[in-house]
């Protein structure tokens, strides 16, 4: 198996509980792993599963100027370096199509990283394909050491083609979590450049992050025990909707607020948002605006255990994500997968990998993004039949157990680290 140096944006973070996850998993499966960080933790709170981890944490400089020794140090060390102006010749190649300050500190990164990186490590396993990669790769060139990447959202549809192409030339592997994420990557993918018998198909992989379900104890909103008043129509009965996510334009929380604002007066409900982001304050501005603050309980970042709380008090999910305007988009999102676990119906938009996890109508519903009158309707039909609720949800349920559950994804995973 081999010794893995893990590279990561940030560590630890609650809105990569995923990434933690992973690590977890592989390190339960005998892989060897060291992390190596490009930004301190900003986050208050740290899933439990950031304290199972047995990885050793190294922190790369966050701003180069604030370390002048590190950074002067892995420079001067790497002037003697043959290899160090090969990179140097991609690094002003990159530079010139793309001058920026996160382009030096890219570099300056890479420098530290290969001056001060375990020197038993054997491969560089990088998370996100746009500044963390970039690390990755310069840092391989630097090392000779391969490098392979898991990528997801943000960092596949905003990078420029160029800078993916070249990165997908040079790296051993790559899995993403969605198939439209794959069939994108693999469609830039030019065998007759690189290798000319490179398959993309072989080089990017699909491999869902999957869910650890032994955190998710089975729901016990369908047993005969729990089946209440809330699985029945009642003007005094509150139907509780709840979304976990960050504040931010590709969530399209303004889009849901808006449908919630076209819901019936006849209908009892309550809203529940959980996590923090900028666009928070002009949210709540929103909701007042629209006269619904009154339905609408903002709760903020929560730890895993509060989270899981809501998710089983709750009767709907629901999550309006949108492409934004820079091309950044959700992936497949976790939090759906954490909420189905739970049976909890969801509603969810038909972009990106959304549709992997939600087949309409099956286990869940989809709506087209922006549509608010269609995300109202489908609200309105959720809250109005308690049994398509309970038939949704257990549907969802099923789906995250056959198809997203960690088990089923990481040991293929682990077989590209042997």
């Amino acid at each position: 198996m081999k010794k893995i140096a893990c590279i990561l944006k940030g560590y630890p973070r609650l809105s990569e509980t995923f990434i933690a996850q992973e690590i977890h998993a592989l390190e339960n499966a005998g892989v060897d792993i060291v992390i190596y960080s490009l930004r301190h933790p900003t986050d208050a709170e740290v899933h439990p599963i950031h304290k199972e981890i047995r990885a050793k944490v190294h922190y790369l400089p966050e701003y180069l100027s604030r370390h002048p020794i590190r950074v002067m140090s892995a420079f001067i060390c790497a002037l003697f370096d043959r290899r160090f102006y090969k990179v140097v010749g991609l690094f002003l190649k990159d530079l010139a199509r793309d001058f920026s300050p996160n382009r030096v500190r890219r570099f300056g990164q890479a420098l530290v990283l290969a001056k001060e990186i375990d020197p038993d490590r054997e491969w560089l396993y990088v998370h996100f394909l746009h500044t963390p990669a970039s690390v990755a790769r310069y840092a391989s060139h630097l090392t000779d050491m391969p490098w392979s990447c898991s990528a997801h959202a943000k960092d596949i549809w905003t990078s420029p083609q160029w800078e993916i192409k070249e990165k997908l030339s040079e790296l051993q592997w790559l899995v993403t979590c969605t198939k439209s994420n794959a069939d994108y990557l693999r469609g830039l993918i030019n065998p007759t450049k690189s290798n000319p018998s490179e398959r993309p198909g072989e080089k990017v992989c699909l491999l869902y992050h999957g869910l650890d379900l032994s955190r998710f104890p089975a729901p016990k909103r369908h047993s005969n025990a729990n089946a209440d008043d809330r699985n029945n129509v009642d003007k005094n009965n509150i139907v509780r909707l709840i979304s976990v996510g960050r504040a931010v334009n590709k969530k399209g929380y303004d889009v849901l607020l808006k449908a919630l604002s076209e819901l019936p007066e006849t209908l009892c409900w309550n809203f529940i948002h959980i996590g923090g982001g900028p666009l928070l304050e002009r949210l709540k501005q929103q909701a007042a605006a629209l006269e619904i603050e009154h339905k609408i309980n903002w709760l903020g970042a929560k730890r895993f255990e509060q989270v899981l709380v809501q998710y089983q008090q709750a009767d709907v999910f629901i999550l309006a994500s949108r492409i934004d305007s820079d091309g950044d988009r959700d992936g497949l999102p976790n939090v759906l997968m954490e909420a189905m676990s739970q049976a909890l119906p969801c509603i969810g938009t038909n972009i990106s990998g959304i549709p992997e996890i939600i087949e309409d109508q099956v286990n869940g519903i989809l709506v087209p993004p922006e549509d608010t009158s269609a995300l109202a309707q489908a609200i309105i039909r959720l809250i109005q039949s308690p049994e398509l609720r309970i038939k949704l949800g257990k549907q969802g349920r099923q789906t995250v157990r056959n198809t997203f559950s960690l088990d089923a994804n990481i040991g293929r995973l682990v077989e590209r680290f042997k």
